[in-house]
């Protein structure tokens, strides 16, 4: 279920690492994220900036298989970062990107790292990296010391592709404990508040037969986590102790909603 144009993700990409940039003009690179433990600031951003180039070497090339990812996970910790350096490096990367992304067209078939989904439209890559983009700009903008705040079609979505991950078989093969824990028929309902009357923000997951489901809209459910549509967003990126995080409640049965955030976390989302 994607809600938004190929080429909406393409302007996200860039407009999202330039929010970063400006949220984080002038901090200290060697600032501790929080949300990322054991993370610097300028470790946080060389991870984003190499995780521009990787897809967007991927995209490049037409990739039919896996492309090594050393910039993306084995990002080295520096205490003598180049606020400036690293600046530029953001912004080539999204542009780099932003371009690779354009001149492919949605038509492409490229690889994915993404079980039973070999080969896949770059528009994979291009929704990939704009969510991506945004919750690091959430993890960047509050080690900086400022506020973060997500358009609503952008968070609704960023939830639908979760969603979309956390159902996949070979997550939910890999959570044993999920499923005891939904074997009986409950479910869990994720409410956002406070949204555009207009915006269909809530979302249900739980078991069909012997597989994972999601759905949009509410019913019956053991567990309901509700809160303004960023936070829950957040929260499901296990980020909830922070920012908007912090006003989502989890009502009901607090272990599914603990054993369901750990079972469908999916690559790259750290």
């Amino acid at each position: 279920m994607v809600q938004l144009s190929y080429e909406r993700y393409c302007t996200e990409i860039v407009a999202q690492t330039d929010l970063l940039r400006a949220a984080v003009a002038g901090a200290d690179p060697a600032a501790p994220v929080a949300t990322c433990p054991g993370w610097n600031l300028g470790r946080l951003l060389r991870h984003l900036g190499g995780a521009h180039r990787w897809a967007a070497e991927v995209v490049e090339t037409r990739a039919r298989g896996p492309v090594p990812d050393d910039l993306v996970n084995d990002v080295p910790e520096r205490t003598d970062e180049d606020p400036g350096e690293l600046d530029s490096y953001l912004a080539e990367g999204a542009g780099r990107l932003a371009a690779a992304l354009r001149a492919a067209g949605p038509a492409a078939r490229v690889w994915t790292p993404v079980p039973g989904r070999s080969e896949a439209s770059p528009l994979f890559w291009a929704r990939r990296m704009t969510h991506e983009t945004a919750v690091h700009r959430a993890d960047a903008t509050w080690a900086a010391g400022g506020e973060f705040a997500l358009a609503e079609d952008l968070a609704v979505d960023a939830l639908d592709e979760w969603m979309e991950f956390g159902t996949l078989p070979e997550v939910f093969e890999a959570a044993p404990g999920l499923r005891r824990l939904l074997g009986d028929g409950r479910r869990l309902h994720f409410r956002a508040t406070g949204t555009a009357r207009e915006t269909d923000a809530q979302w249900l997951a739980g078991l069909d037969g012997e597989r994972l489901v999601w759905s949009r809209g509410g019913g019956p459910a053991a567990t309901v986590v509700r809160g303004p549509l960023t936070g829950l967003l957040l929260t499901v990126y296990g980020r909830g102790r922070h920012g908007s995080g912090r006003d989502v409640e989890v009502g009901g049965d607090a272990e599914l909603f603990a054993a369901w955030q750990a079972g469908t976390g999916f690559w790259l989302h750290e």
